[in-house]
């Protein structure tokens, strides 16, 4: 596995690589029981990855070599580990400030070290050029301000090869108050069931403290205003969404 350093990782605060450091060895578990559509939360992902923009299945990258992948604000490698189930030999690239999560992310795929690049950086200024047949996202543009996350859709879309596709895996903004109130609070009931500690919630707490949701029609028309030629949510369940762009054959 390559690994590369660009030095975003150093900055400090909240956001910072370090910042999520602290949360590297139990982040995984923890999210299983914050998102109570797991499964079909991810498996969403995957099926989205695997189509190009005819609608057949990707088997190949657009010039005919392995499929070229790019994950943003990889982390652990959760996303990643779906992703490659998804596209068998994929070239895979993954992208965080945060070395402590890279390293979690290392050990996930030491068996296929040969297929992995992994780099150290932020979402804007360190995004490699591509192409790529595939960036995807899990859980981590939102820790953006909505400004440039709209950036990140369309620098996406620029680093695309033909046929590719753009999938984020996020978290929504109720269009109202009180049923953002209610998503919240389903989330909450099901860690709490599933055994989430009141030290593991204030912590969550924290990490929430920087979160920057926005609705779906935010997503959907960043992605239509980038470019991409079709446009869809893919999977939605209250506040979790999978949201995809394809760029034309």
């Amino acid at each position: 596995m390559t690994s590369t350093s660009t030095g975003a990782h150093d900055q400090e605060g909240a956001g910072g690589g370090a910042w999520f450091d602290r949360w590297a060895t139990q982040y995984d578990s923890e999210r299983r029981l914050l998102i109570s559509p797991f499964d079909a939360y991810y498996a969403a992902a995957g099926e989205a990855v695997s189509l190009t923009a005819d609608g057949t299945r990707r088997t190949t990258g657009a010039d005919g070599g392995p499929i070229r992948v790019l994950d943003l604000g990889a982390g652990t490698g959760l996303l990643t580990a779906v992703l490659a189930q998804a596209l068998p030999g994929a070239q895979l690239t993954l992208l965080d400030e945060a070395p402590g999560m890279l390293a979690q992310a290392r050990e996930r795929f030491s068996s296929i070290a040969d297929q992995n690049t992994v780099l150290e950086g932020d979402l804007l200024g360190d995004l490699p050029e591509g192409p790529y047949d595939v960036i995807a996202s899990g859980l981590a543009i939102h820790h953006l301000d909505p400004a440039d996350q709209a950036r990140v859709y369309a620098a996406a879309r620029e680093r695309l090869a033909p046929g590719g596709v753009f999938v984020n895996a996020e978290q929504l903004k109720a269009p109202a108050q009180w049923l953002e109130d209610h998503f919240l609070e389903r989330e909450l009931v099901h860690a709490r069931a599933g055994g989430f500690t009141p030290e593991a919630e204030a912590q969550a707490w924290e990490r929430w403290s920087i979160d920057q949701h926005v609705t779906l029609e935010d997503q959907l028309g960043w992605l239509h205003a980038a470019g991409y030629d079709t446009v869809e949510c893919v999977f939605k369940a209250w506040r979790f969404a999978v949201v995809a762009g394809w760029r034309a054959m």
